[in-house]
């Protein structure tokens, strides 16, 4: 920001005059509206410990101002990205190609031999002619000097691009006038050409692209839902998928889709069990088979994380020379391949200003064992030092950040992202700057603790709106695309988990003022005791157990963010962070209203929110399934034998049925009226009936469904059970009739399961699974 004077740069001038002529109260008013939409969105990423099981789930951290990078500056660097992102390209095609570099000696063999990222299934796959990578990420820093230096590639799967996105967003609601007045650069444009790309690639069908992660335990699957969402991909688990011959599928509810492209956020090494690391349990069998038929193209091909190999570091200046025929205009630091002996008995004479590191990306796989061994690097040194490269220490310039009120300098590095489609290599102009969280350079990492920043990119000219809608008017409405199994039965068991936990929460409430009344302890408390402890909860610790049960409901949520309001899964969030700050022995009827709250405003934004199409209908099923089963459950402990006194009051209070019952029945309280308004009444919205009915009209939404055919057994289960329900009389509702009722709706849920959400929904004895 600071010029060798010590005075502004031209480039940062309007930002540092708006925040020095901005009050205090307006600027971090401003700040909070950045954070609060990042934490309204529910962006986050994980933290792993070293030695630690656990992982933190940890809101994204938004540093203030944003950096600001110079228009001529930009420029220069734009050119160098995409002569580098050129070079990284020739450079991949060769190793699995010809490996002419080898040959003639530009290239150690052994950096090949050696690397645990050269797949040797996919050795020849350079020699194809199509690009290997499509989208990369190059981590720039920039020295007291003022020059950028490349600290590293990433071509493995770079991630950073949807945070980058997000941080635009919150800055610009922080800043919107400012960011307009500076003619910041849009970044919608970049994943407009890339978008179209992907849209090429798989011959005009978006409904075959998706995007491949390792899943919500991943440290960024908030970006890979969030881009899923935003460039209209399916986002897809290893387990999605099936290779069925040389064509890979997508296990949907409706049968095995085809898929053409897919956008990989999984490490190669995890993407196919039979042919790379046996022990993933998150990869598709087969998947490399597809790859190399053609019939699949990988954003990045597998492989490609090679390139993040520190010892090619070494060797930039003659690769370059033998690839693109000149030097690169980004250098690199300084680095030296421990595998030759001239440049170990460098690094051995200079380890007191060199800082070691390995010289592959290592294998996860192998990344615990050599954690767990304490690599002692003079061993390895003495021993060849294949494994190891050393480099000069970084010295990072620093970007103004507020910390406390006041600007303070914090090293600072920049990640910037490249895709590339048929006209070449594109440069997105921003990305995003990661911050130490204090004066020292080593620490710029968001595990370490690091922030980030938004990059402003300023532009000559006024930026043009940009948008990833059509361009032209007019447009077809279509249903949306392919719904994978894994997603259907996430939502199938979010609605049942939702449901669980209210009707816990239920439970509780009815307990909990019982004991707030001082009414005399007998045998309904024993029976309401009873159904709390099959949820897990005891009368020392209700909160506790209700919190577990909340957990779950979120954490389901939180596998299929890419198809859930963000409002339903704040509201579930905020819902397990009530239970957590509840202590045991406060008011416990208080806290269950507080939960019942949250709850009902969760069905409500689901119902009013969601869009109604396959995915919600699955949701659906499972909340009428469970409130049918456990609603017959209930009735079924609390009126066994002779309904001790007060089981028809907590049966009625169990359904919120207590004003309705006022209105229909002008009689004291029954066994009859009741079990007729909470089980049998179809008008009713917490009645059994009123559930099957509802179920019944999902069920008959679902695809595969066909009113003119002959039923099969889950059509013929659900209709014989709606009759059994509208044709019973109060009198007939015993507990064996109960007992059937809930068991019948548990073999809804079986064959639910069986046909739309195992593992193979398509291999049904009515659809053949493709060759």
């Amino acid at each position: 920001m600071l010029a060798a004077d010590g005075t502004v740069r031209p480039h940062y001038g309007p930002l540092v005059d708006a925040l020095i002529a901005m009050p205090e109260a307006e600027r971090e008013s401003r700040f909070r509206s950045a954070s609060q939409y990042l934490s309204e969105a529910g962006v986050h990423h994980r933290i792993y410990r070293p030695g630690d099981a656990d992982e933190e789930e940890r809101e994204w951290p938004l540093s203030q101002p944003p950096l600001v990078v110079d228009p001529a500056e930009w420029a220069g660097l734009e050119k160098g990205l995409v002569q580098r992102a050129a070079f990284l390209e020739r450079l991949l095609a060769d190793i699995y190609g010809e490996r002419k570099l080898v040959r003639d000696g530009v290239l150690p063999g052994a950096i090949l031999g050696s690397n645990p990222e050269f797949l040797r299934p996919l050795a020849g796959q350079g020699l194809s002619g199509q690009p290997l990578i499509r989208f990369i990420a190059v981590d720039l820093g920039r020295g007291p000097d003022g020059r950028w230096w490349v600290l590293g590639d990433r071509t493995q799967a770079p991630s950073g691009a949807g945070f980058a996105l997000e941080n635009r967003v919150a800055t610009s609601k922080a800043f919107p006038d400012l960011a307009r007045q500076m003619n910041v650069e849009r970044l919608a444009a970049f994943f407009q050409r890339f978008r179209e790309m992907l849209h090429g690639l798989a011959g005009g069908d978006m409904s075959s692209i998706g995007l491949l992660t390792p899943g919500p335990h991943n440290e960024t699957y908030f970006e890979h839902a969030y881009l899923a969402r935003y460039l209209g991909l399916l986002l897809l688990e290893g387990g999605d998928l099936v290779v069925h011959r040389d064509r890979a599928d997508v296990r949907t509810v409706d049968g095995f889709q085809p898929i053409k492209v897919l956008w990989r956020r999984l490490d190669a090494e995890f993407c196919d069990p039979l042919e790379l690391f046996g022990g993933s349990r998150i990869g598709t069998p087969g998947l490399l088979r597809a790859i190399r038929s053609g019939a699949l193209a990988v954003i990045n091909a597998p492989g490609s994380g090679i390139l993040e190999s520190r010892a090619l570091m070494a060797f930039q200046k003659p690769l370059a020379r033998a690839l693109i025929g000149t030097e690169l205009a980004l250098p690199t630091i300084a680095t030296w391949w421990c595998g030759q002996k001239a440049e170990r008995r460098f690094v051995e004479a200079n380890r007191h200003r060199l800082q070691l590191a390995p010289a592959f990306p290592p294998a996860a796989a192998t990344q615990a064992a050599m954690e767990a061994a304490a690599l002692d690097w003079a061993d390895t040194l003495a021993s060849g030092g294949i494994g190891l490269v050393a480099e000069e220490h970084a010295a990072l310039s620093t970007a103004p950040v507020f910390v406390d009120g006041q600007l303070e300098p914090r090293p600072v590095t920049w990640r910037v992202f490249l895709s590339r489609d048929d006209d070449g290599w594109h440069v997105m102009p921003g990305g995003f700057a990661r911050i130490a969280d204090s004066r020292d350079a080593r620490a710029v990492s968001m595990q370490a603790g690091g922030r980030s920043a938004d990059v402003w990119v300023r532009s000559c000219e006024t930026p043009r709106p940009v948008t990833l809608l059509p361009r032209d008017r007019s447009f077809v409405r279509r249903v949306p695309g392919a719904l994978p199994a894994r997603a259907a039965d996430n939502l199938f068991w979010l609605g049942r988990y939702a449901e669980r936990c209210e009707v816990a929460t239920r439970l509780v409430r009815i307990y909990a003022a019982r004991v707030g009344e001082a009414l005399p302890s007998g045998e309904v408390d024993a029976r309401l005791e009873t159904l709390l402890g099959e949820f897990g909860v005891t009368p020392d610790a209700m909160a506790k157990g209700l919190l577990a049960l909340a957990r779950r409901a979120a954490d389901t949520a939180s596998r299929i963010r890419d198809r859930f309001s963000p409002d339903g899964w704040r509201t579930l969030d905020e819902l397990v962070e009530l239970i957590q700050d509840a202590q045991e022995g406060s008011d416990t009827v208080a806290l269950a209203n507080q939960i019942l709250t949250r709850l009902s405003g969760f069905t409500g934004l689901v119902r009013e929110n969601m869009y109604q199409f396959a995915g919600w209908r699955f949701m659906q099923c499972g909340r009428r399934i469970e409130r049918g089963r456990m609603t017959a459950h209930v009735a079924t402990v609390l009126l066994a034998g002779d309904a001790p006194e007060g089981a028809l009051e907590g049966l009625l209070e169990f359904t919120d049925s207590r004003v309705t019952y006022r209105r229909r029945y002008s009689v004291d309280l029954s066994r009859e009226t009741v079990v007729d308004l909470a089980v049998l009444d179809p008008l009713n919205p917490r009645s059994v009936a009123f559930q099957v009915n509802s179920l019944g009209d999902r069920l008959a939404e679902l695809p595969g469904m066909h009113a003119a055919e002959t039923p099969d057994t889950l059509s013929r289960r659900i209709a014989r059970l709606k009759v059994r329900l509208q044709t019973a009389d109060a009198t007939e509702v015993d507990t064996v009739f109960l007992d059937r009722v809930e068991a019948d709706l548990g073999l809804v849920s079986d064959l639910l399961t069986e046909r739309y959400l195992l593992s193979s929904p398509g291999a049904r004895p009515d659809r053949a699974a493709p060759e």
